[in-house]
């Protein structure tokens, strides 16, 4: 070959190589960014060319489906059923707006893109069948969601359900709501629909049972009880606790209020949780110290964000000055929680000790219902011995029996529970927060522990109470769990 030959085969053999490199690096380095650009329509084209895959409830129930649009190059659109209902577990999934909670982080197996359904998308390419997506089986209980969202109405507020024994979410409920499928379009209305969500102020699209965090109340002193038991403040639960009244809040010149005139001067762990006692507890908290507080909290799961796989905000027990941590103690000052800390704390006590990580998808499928995923349930934590959970037990037991949560006491079956009214606002200005915390026990263990806070009512200031408005929701969510396993 002549040199000018060789230099021109050279030269197109260093072109073609590098049109191999820009290929090979387009498909393999960029592929990412590329696909997810928002100029890239045709991604968007396909992702909607099929229909979605569904969450589940119930071990088969499904509360999601697919619609064709008209006039669009997105074929298919999501729908949920009772759609303001199960918005706070499943989220959004909106061709304009994108997605949330379940509706994303499962967005792989939702959609069929997973790598875990790389054979059914190659079969598919065989076969001729429509690309279809897999489905995400959850935990919830629709009798428990729909007794929860039916109980909180018209209120503002949140209930959070679990399995005390497998750390299952049974419920979880957040009102007022939204209906996801008003925007799941790509459509003048959709955007309209959006618009109007961002703009109310009663914030409907936050999952309050996760997301929100409130002074906790008197429910914390479950978690007080729990300190001073294990720190060996106190052993017997029937025992007088050195707790005078009045009690003088520490480094203050203020005395610690309690609700009324209850007999709480040196009342046993029982009668103080029966009654509510803020200076037995706040005294405990003082006695105990900030850091075994905090210790204490961290094991219920305080302090860090839980995931279940949604993300829930961290609780708060605070690093504090020592009449702040008194008051924190009873749940109070800088003490923050959300619902679903609270029924884990529920679930802790009622579950001997053992507190188990909350979880909401129990499995993963592929279209043609193969399981890909079966999760696993796993210990969170050891808050309290199962000696110290059982003396708990009892006294939460005797709140519902002969307490401040009486409404909450189901026929045939044990209840334990625990009030609170939480005080929020800049000097208490603002309705106090009504909280109720409880498990139920049948023969076969504590099958439901729950959560309920109310953020606001129409009722009166002087009438809102845990024991008056949000024990009763807890009690319709707990009977249908047990209803439901019948």
């Amino acid at each position: 070959m002549n040199k000018p030959l060789r230099r021109i085969a050279i030269f197109c053999g260093v072109l073609i190589f590098a049109l191999l490199a820009r290929t090979n690096y387009l498909q393999y380095v960029q592929a990412d960014e590329l696909n997810t650009r928002k100029e890239n329509r045709r991604v968007r084209i396909e992702r909607y060319a099929h229909e979605r895959g569904n969450i589940i409830v119930d071990g088969g129930k499904s509360i999601t489906g697919s619609k064709e649009t008209e006039d669009s190059d997105f074929k298919y659109k999501r729908v949920w059923k009772d759609g303001p209902m199960w918005a706070p577990v499943t989220g959004y999934s909106s061709q304009a707006f994108g997605a949330t909670q379940l509706e994303s982080i499962e967005d792989g197996i939702l959609t069929g893109n997973d790598d875990q359904l790389f054979f059914n998308r190659t079969m598919s390419m065989f076969t001729g069948d429509e690309e279809q997506g897999g489905n995400i089986v959850t935990t919830l209980n629709s009798a428990a969601q729909t007794a929860a969202f039916k109980g909180l109405g018209n209120k503002k507020g949140a209930v959070a359900a679990l399995d005390p024994q497998t750390g299952a979410i049974l419920a979880l409920a957040s009102t007022p709501s939204y209906d996801p499928s008003t925007f799941a379009g790509n459509e003048e209305a959709d955007t309209k629909a959006w618009q109007a969500l961002l703009k109310d102020k009663d914030k409907p699209m936050i999952n309050r049972a996760l997301r929100e965090t409130y002074p906790p109340g008197s429910t914390f002193k479950v978690v007080t009880a729990a300190a001073a038991l294990e720190n060996g403040l106190y052993t017997d639960i029937d025992a007088d606790t050195d707790s005078p009244l009045p009690w003088r809040l520490p480094q203050s010149s203020k005395d610690l209020d309690n609700e009324g005139p209850i007999p709480c001067k040196n009342a046993s762990l029982r009668e103080a949780l029966r009654y509510s006692c803020n200076t037995v507890f706040g005294k405990i908290s003082d006695d105990l110290g900030n850091q075994k507080m905090i210790d204490e909290a961290d094991k219920f799961g305080f302090n860090k964000e839980i995931f279940t796989p949604v993300r829930s905000n961290a609780s708060v027990y605070p690093e504090d000055n020592r009449p702040q941590n008194a008051m924190a103690g009873i749940g109070q000052a800088s003490n923050r929680a959300t619902p679903l800390q609270m029924a884990m704390v529920a679930s802790a006590v009622a579950n001997d000790g053992k507190l188990m990580q909350p979880y909401m998808v129990a499995q993963r499928q592929t279209p043609d219902l193969d399981v890909i995923y079966n999760h696993e349930k796993e210990e969170f934590s050891r808050p309290l011995s199962a000696e110290n959970a059982q003396k708990l037990q009892e006294m939460m037991e005797t709140v519902v029996k002969t307490g401040t949560g009486t409404t909450a006491q189901i026929p045939g079956v044990t209840v334990g529970g625990k009030t609170g009214t939480a005080q929020h606002g800049l000097n208490n200005a603002e309705k106090p927060y009504a909280w109720f915390i409880s498990y139920a026990k049948t023969d076969s263990g504590s099958p439901v522990a729950v959560a309920v806070v109310v953020e606001d009512s129409h009722a009166d200031r002087e009438a809102i109470s845990g024991g008056g408005l949000a024990a009763p929701i807890a009690k319709a969510v707990m009977k249908a769990v047990i209803d439901s396993k019948k």
